[in-house]
């Protein structure tokens, strides 16, 4: 075993905010048997236990984290037909390319989401009307509680929206491969669901295209939003969306739209999207936007987007109490204008919003 470890080592580098105190030891895992190895011996030493991917869902207190990090740099892209296999630390937007070039569908509108292959299954990573719960055929994981890797068939991962069975229970089991079936439609994409996507391609909902064009069309659209990692554009320093879209019961939509009614006028009608049973879902930058906090807002290290309003971003001296206070801020003007209370999308390390 060489796995790399370092003491009080810089956590901000590995994140994609660039925020955060250091570990007081990060460790480095290159195969599925280093990970499970510093797993345990975190377990069994009763040590806290940080894992990082890409670090692209992360925001670390400015105190760092008085434990174990442990990076999982993993590597593996096998496939086998349509059957694809990727280790936990597979770059994912890497691994989405190499699959568009094998010519197979079904998660080329995933392009350009940094992180890495293990986080997908955790968040139910989507956009652009993809899911990777519609192509995952199973997760294997280390189980921290029976101390045995585990083969997870997709029907017991509890996927929902941006939501699964390890985010609910994030102690217990640590990604070591996620498996897929993807689709062989002879170059074509999986048929496109989003509408923007379809407007972008100049296609109707529902109709294939080539796959390499989804592929190209989804990056415009992400870089269009600084959604794509670019060092030099500090719009790209962030988690991507900050706010999950909000569901709410037809009770609270109705509520809701009074609300937007009062405040907007009698005409205004907010975004709404079927959730299923009794529920809709609306659109958190919406919110942000209506309620006051446009593009580029802020006046400190930590502001919105110049490019989306969902994206909390650092200008490049922001530490991480900056970031919280401006997403306080939104969350408090939402509720106050809206009577909804936004929720993270990104892991909170040793903070809380």
């Amino acid at each position: 075993m060489h796995v790399l470890e370092l003491h009080d080592a810089p956590l901000a580098p590995l994140t994609t905010f660039r925020l955060g105190g250091p570990a007081a030891r990060l460790i480095t895992a290159t195969t599925d048997a280093e990970v499970v190895a510093a797993v345990r011996e975190a377990d069994d030493t009763g040590t806290p236990l940080l894992l990082i991917g890409g670090g692209s869902n992360l925001v670390i207190g400015d105190k760092g984290f008085a434990g174990t990090a442990l990076r999982i740099a993993t590597r593996g892209f096998e496939l086998d037909g349509t059957k694809l296999e990727l280790a936990a630390g597979e770059v994912w937007t890497d691994a989405v390319t190499r699959t568009v070039e094998a010519g197979l569908a079904g998660i080329e509108c995933l392009a350009g989401i940094p992180g890495s292959a293990g986080a997908t299954p955790i968040q139910n990573v989507g956009a652009y009307g993809q899911e990777v719960s519609s192509t995952i055929t199973e997760v294997i994981a280390y189980d921290r509680n029976t101390r045995e890797t585990v083969t997870i068939p997709n029907a017991e991962c509890a996927f929902s929206y941006r939501h699964s069975r390890f985010k609910a229970d994030p102690e217990r089991f640590v990604v070591l491969r996620v498996r897929f079936a993807l689709e062989d439609a002879d170059g074509l994409s999986a048929p496109i669901k989003y509408a923007e996507t379809a407007r972008a391609l100049g296609v109707e909902a529902g109709e294939r295209v080539p796959l390499a064009a989804a592929r190209e069309t989804v990056l415009k659209l992400r870089s269009g939003k600084g959604m794509v990692l670019d060092p030099e554009d500090h719009d790209t320093w962030s988690a991507g969306s900050f706010f999950t879209n909000p569901i709410l019961t037809d009770e609270e939509f109705a509520a809701f739209h009074a609300r937007v009614q009062a405040h907007l006028g009698t005409d205004a009608t907010p975004p709404a999207y079927p959730a299923g049973n009794g529920h809709t879902k609306t659109s958190a930058a919406w919110l942000i936007d209506k309620s006051g906090f446009a593009k580029g807002y802020g006046t400190g290290p930590a502001r919105i987007s110049t490019k989306h309003t969902l994206a909390l971003t650092n200008r490049g001296e922001s530490t991480t109490e900056d970031l919280l206070a401006l997403a306080r801020e939104v969350v408090a003007g939402v509720h106050a204008t809206f009577g909804i209370t936004l929720v993270n999308e990104p892991v909170m390390v040793g903070v809380y919003l």
